[in-house]
């Protein structure tokens, strides 16, 4: 036969060669998820890094009207006709003349001073009938001045015969030994922390008034200063401890370091802020690690608002704190896969518009606590469960698994939402309780714009006294009360001040 010689393949031969044909596309097929995986977070991140270099940082969102742009006219074969024409004729309003510019009234408060001018070749006998009085803002560069202090001495006899010298009491300064007064050193702390001035940039500016200060005289100025506040500090900090609801975020700070020569060592300010004591409070600490807020937040019972970071985790697990998550940390997640996948998370951010808004309606009517609970758990309500629903539908390891993938930035924005959702929800339990922890974020942001002027701090007594500043102006800066004056004051008081009295002493109303 013509394929006498031919062998044949054995079936169990054949069966064994194609499992391993099909094990190997599997492994194939595994792989490729894993790559198509990187690939897509690769991506993600490429494009975060483009816009943080190149684009907005506004995370403004404006969802799409899906009802107004398609018209259901995809696959018509459209054809070009010319246009009729016809004559229209209209009647429209003559536009308004433009009246003049209204100046603001300059505030009333600003000293006066008065310059008057009269006409020129004024004839003997002119009646004065009026006056025109107009008012221009004008400024004067601060000036420097000396205070000089004279205390005669008298010699008085006493009743033994014997002549005693006295002399007039020196009022207490808050450098002893020292000859700066406490209204320049409130302009120094207030120039680096709530203007963002290094301490060099002062000096330049005091050799333009013809005073020169060595800059090393200015940090011994500032070091005494934040010695003397140091218990007023204390205090702050205390009463922080005893509010109970606290907004916690934390921000690094570099910091020069014995430890690292050639480089700056990473601290971290740890920022509490009280909304309804009106009260902030920065505590420097070394590292992220949860040993700061543990030791800070000792013996704080209360609620605690914050972001997901891990660090925060261990609060969650004592009965005397209850958390709350920060519901415009997860929105950002979501407005950074708008690119990746505009679908999903466009319907996300919708939803989340529509919780804002009704906050919003809340701030504008004015609710007390007590309205804004009820108002919240009529409107607000049934748009979270619409929301909890979607995210376990489209959740990488859900329900929805396989339509979104975890590596992906949709995918990183629902696993986050969803971890924190109980502590994100929490929020409706509690008129008094906020949405998010956005009012934190903006205590930090004089720390993030200092320290693009005065890069780091000198060490890490250096950062704990910029913590100290931190929390008494933005403290004022709650109260709205004009931190210079504030300061100046204390300055001049808290030497003489007793401990029971330092409460008196901060900026609160």
């Amino acid at each position: 036969m013509l394929f006498s010689g031919m062998q044949t393949q054995p079936v169990s031969s054949y069966e064994n060669t194609l499992l391993v044909l099909r094990r190997e596309n599997e492994e194939l097929a595994q792989v490729n998820s894993k790559q198509q995986q990187k690939i897509t977070f690769l991506e993600q991140e490429l494009a975060q890094l483009k816009r943080l270099i190149f684009g907005s940082k506004r995370e403004r969102f404006v969802p799409t009207d899906t009802g107004q742009l398609t018209l259901g006219l995809e696959g018509v074969e459209t054809v070009e006709t010319q246009p009729e024409k016809e004559q229209v004729s209209y009647t429209r309003e003559k536009a308004k003349k433009q009246g003049k510019a209204v100046r603001l009234e300059l505030p009333a408060h600003l000293p006066r001073q008065i310059e008057t001018i009269e006409p020129e070749n004024l004839v003997e006998g002119a009646r004065r009938i009026g006056e025109a009085v107009t008012e221009i803002l004008e400024y004067n560069p601060g000036k420097l001045y000396v205070k000089k202090y004279i205390r005669p001495k008298y010699v008085q006899m006493g009743t033994d015969g014997e002549g005693k010298i006295v002399i007039g009491d020196m009022p207490t300064l808050p450098i002893p030994q020292g000859n700066a007064g406490p209204g320049l050193l409130a302009h120094l702390l207030i120039g680096k922390f709530v203007d963002h001035l290094p301490f060099y940039r002062q000096v330049q500016q005091f050799k333009r008034e013809g005073v020169k200060i060595a800059e090393s005289t200015i940090n011994g100025w500032f070091n005494a200063s934040c010695r003397l506040l140091e218990p007023l500090y204390e205090e702050l900090c205390r009463k922080v401890q005893q509010t109970n609801y606290l907004h916690g975020d934390e921000t690094p700070l570099p910091v020069q370091s014995s430890e690292k020569k050639g480089a700056t060592h990473t601290g971290y300010h740890w920022v509490y802020r009280a909304p309804l004591e009106k009260l902030v409070c920065f505590d420097y600490q070394k590292g992220r690690g949860r040993e700061g807020p543990k030791a800070f937040l000792k013996n704080f019972k209360g609620t605690l608002q914050t972001d997901g970071y891990v660090g925060y985790e261990i609060f969650d697990r004592r009965p005397d704190i209850t958390m709350l998550a920060c519901m415009a940390h997860a929105r950002r997640y979501f407005e950074k896969a708008l690119n990746n996948d505009a679908e999903r998370a466009g319907y996300a951010l919708s939803r989340m518009q529509e919780l804002y808004a009704i906050e919003r309606k809340c701030r504008e009517m004015e609710f007390t606590h007590e309205q804004r609970y009820y108002y919240r758990k009529r409107k607000a309500k049934p748009i979270l469960k619409k929301l909890e629903s979607w995210l376990k539908a489209n959740h990488p390891e859900g329900a929805g698994y396989g339509k979104v993938l975890s590596e992906s930035a949709t995918g990183v924005a629902i696993a986050y939402t969803f971890k924190l959702w109980p502590r994100l929800k929490r929020y409706m339990q509690n008129g008094q309780w906020e949405i998010d922890n956005n009012p934190v974020e903006n205590s930090i942001r004089p720390v993030a714009i200092g320290r693009k002027n005065y890069l780091f701090a000198g060490s890490h007594q250096a950062a704990r006294y910029a913590a100290m500043m931190y929390s008494f102006f933005g403290t004022c800066k709650m109260n709205d009360i004009e931190p210079f004056e504030w300061l100046r004051e204390t300055l001049a008081k808290i030497p003489d001040c007793k401990v029971s009295e330092l409460e008196k002493l901060l900026p609160i109303r």
